[in-house]
């Protein structure tokens, strides 16, 4: 499966050459999960524009192109705020390519850029209707729709938080997905989220957390009524409010200073040499973090859901966390995906194997 890593420094000076040390390495310990291509997005050198870099095969290679493109990017840049995204591919929509592979953008001046581990299951719908919006496609995978929907969003509202452009992409899409994104809109600024693909996002600060826990801001749903066009609504799903969020104090932030770095990941083996200290994010949560602050938003509240995302301190070595209680990687990375998601794995692996490697090892995921 795909692999996402994502990095954002606040306040937290690094050169551009950090940054994508930072993202590369990232992706390298994401490589036990199979890929066949991989990129980055970044800040390009006049900081107002996104520079994305993509290339098949290994991770090696992907580092080789950012070398040749070492004098375009100003390596020795210094900046205080920045996020950066990274991605390893397997595909399953589209031959291995760098026109495929990730990040994907919105258009060609890189507005919005997008890493997506899943399978969107209605994305023909969605590109159909981008299209009859004047939209043109470049690539044959699912994510393009993704890029494509968002600039979309901002085009009708274009007073929307990123936050707010992200829960109105993400109330369209059907399937399993795990999504980071970057926009030369909101610069220094990530949003992040899931529905049945595992993401985490690891805390690094220079002085004691200012609490143990993230409290989830919820909506309040008679506030205002839906912002979603009336005409787009798949499979007959009548359209969803995008909602604001109240208790601007329930936002995480260094006690005693500012500066911050922030990993966000598919898999705990990308973040433990960095910060022990992570969040697992549950589905459909909506993690945005802006101006060094991070703030974890759910759309409606269900009967029994928490109130708080715990920051979990992660004790074990990097190998345990890679393997967890399974005894193979691949075994890991079967058990841990949708059977939906298992099904159209382009024949890698499928739902028999799946059920055959639980019975011979009497394991249950």
């Amino acid at each position: 499966m795909c692999g996402i890593f994502a990095y954002l420094n606040n306040l937290t000076p690094k050169k551009r050459a950090e940054i994508l040390e930072l993202l590369v390495n990232g992706l390298k310990r994401l490589e036990y999960r199979g890929y066949d291509s991989a990129g980055v997005a970044v800040d390009a050198a006049n900081s107002k524009d996104i520079a994305i870099i993509k290339k098949t095969g290994k991770v090696a290679l992907l580092e080789e192109a950012i070398k040749n493109k070492s004098n375009e990017l100003d390596m020795d840049d210094i900046v205080d705020v920045h996020c950066g995204i990274a991605h390893t591919r397997w595909a399953t929509h589209g031959v291995p390519s760098e026109v495929n592979c990730h990040p994907h953008r919105s258009d060609e001046g890189n507005g919005f850029v997008v890493v997506h581990n899943g399978i969107i299951t209605n994305y023909k719908e969605v590109k159909v209707f981008l299209e009859k919006k004047g939209f043109c496609f470049e690539s044959e995978t699912d994510t393009e729709v993704i890029a494509k929907l968002i600039s979309h969003f901002y085009q009708q509202h274009p007073n929307f938080s990123f936050r707010e452009l992200v829960e109105s992409v993400v109330q369209q899409l059907e399937g399993a997905f795990a999504l980071c994104f970057k926009s030369k809109y909101f610069p220094g600024e990530c949003v992040a989220t899931r529905r049945g693909s595992p993401l985490l996002v690891g805390i690094k600060t220079v002085t004691r957390l200012a609490t143990d826990h993230v409290p989830i801001l919820y909506g309040k749903e008679d506030h205002r009524k839906s912002s979603i066009d009336k005409d787009f609504r798949p499979h007959g799903r009548a359209d969803y409010p995008t909602l604001p969020r109240t208790g601007s104090t329930s936002e995480f932030e260094p006690l005693e200073d500012k500066q911050v770095e922030y990993f966000f990941a598919s898999d705990a083996s990308a973040i433990i040499e960095h910060t022990n200290r992570v969040i697992y994010f549950e589905d459909d949560d909506v993690a945005a973090v802006k101006n060094g602050r991070l703030s974890i938003h759910r759309l409606r509240r269900g009967g029994d859901d928490p109130h708080k995302r715990e920051i979990h301190t992660l004790k074990m070595e990097l190998q345990q966390i890679m393997k967890g209680s399974y005894d193979y990687f691949m075994q890991k990375e079967i058990f841990e995906q949708p059977d939906s998601v298992v099904n159209t794995m382009r024949g890698r692996v499928n739902f028999e194997t799946k059920v055959r490697l639980q019975f011979e090892n009497k394991e249950k995921p």
